[in-house]
């Protein structure tokens, strides 16, 4: 039987993926898209590569699938849109792909919602931009049964992403060399996934907040951001030097839709500290770099900001 791929959300990440998902993976038949507002679903679907078809629900696009990627901006989100799929269709048999940066507790319980129903689970987050993940040039982080990730893996590097890390096997990425079972289960555990994710989210708000201050003084001290920028290309390129750019041209501020949000950014870095303080680590620039966030978010009107 062919597979029926679904997807669900179509948010700043979700639009860029399902037209890389569209146009570079060989669908076996058009690939079924929801979202909670259904002219965004409309819009999107008038710029991809092939015809999709569009569920007015949850409940007919879980339905019809046999495979089903879900991208959503929160827990509470991504919660609700599990209980309303296995509460209003039959589940057994399908793979549930999640996409969204969520608690690692959050991935844990929904996978066991899932699978106490018969289906099955696959956490995905993905790390990367809006503009990256419409470039396809998004990081895949897969866990959970090995079996299942390698379903998955198909889907992302070479077509949504550049390249899949796979904590299915090893928490290196590479065979265990061990048959035991008790070193095997804490492999399948898909909460391994949404922790690196918020572990590289807190990253990133670091690295962020450590080019915004050095900007800030480089340019109130006389020497120049262009020095500053300069120096960064030559000894930290990528992924500062990226955002080095953004401060030196106004970031998102030319932007009709910002990136990312600050309530999202916030909650990344809640829960990276929540789970660095289950293992006794405080994790103090992360708090400076929220405490900046938080700043924002008092001075914009809303939560939509650069990150």
């Amino acid at each position: 039987m062919a597979e029926q791929v679904a997807w669900i959300g179509l948010g700043n990440m979700g639009r860029g993926m399902v037209k890389n998902l569209v146009a570079k993976y060989p669908l076996q038949t058009p690939l079924i898209v929801y979202n909670r507002t259904h002219s965004r679903a409309k819009d999107v679907a008038c710029t991809l590569a092939k015809p999709v078809n569009i569920a007015p629900t949850i409940t007919e696009a879980v339905g019809s699938a046999t495979i089903i990627f879900i991208c959503l901006s929160d827990d509470n989100a991504v919660t609700e849109t599990f209980q309303t799929a296995i509460s209003t269709c039959t589940i057994a048999g399908k793979l549930f792909i999640d996409c969204s940066t969520v608690h690692p507790d959050t991935s844990r319980r929904i996978a066991n919602l899932v699978e106490s129903h018969g289906g099955l689970f696959v956490a995905c987050p993905v790390f990367g931009t809006p503009p990256a993940a419409d470039a396809g040039q998004l990081i895949f982080v897969l866990a959970g049964k090995r079996e299942l990730v390698e379903r998955v893996k198909p889907f992302c590097a070479g077509v949504m992403g550049r390249v899949s890390l796979d904590l299915s096997t090893s928490p290196a990425g590479g065979p265990t060399g061990n048959d035991d079972d008790d070193e095997k289960e804490p492999l399948m555990d898909p909460g391994r996934a949404s922790l690196l994710k918020v572990l590289g989210s807190a990253l990133s708000l670091n690295m962020v907040n450590a080019v915004a201050e050095a900007m800030t003084v480089a340019e109130k001290s006389g020497l120049g951001v262009d020095s500053l920028h300069s120096f960064l290309e030559l000894m930290y390129p990528g992924a500062y030097v990226r955002n080095s750019n953004r401060v030196r041209s106004g970031g998102g501020q030319t932007r009709e839709e910002p990136p990312f949000a600050v309530d999202l950014a916030r909650k990344d870095a809640r829960y990276a500290m929540d789970v660095a303080s289950a293992v006794g680590v405080r994790m103090k620039g992360l708090e400076l770099a929220d405490e900046y966030l938080q700043g924002v978010e008092k001075h914009i009107k809303g939560e939509k900001g650069e990150d």
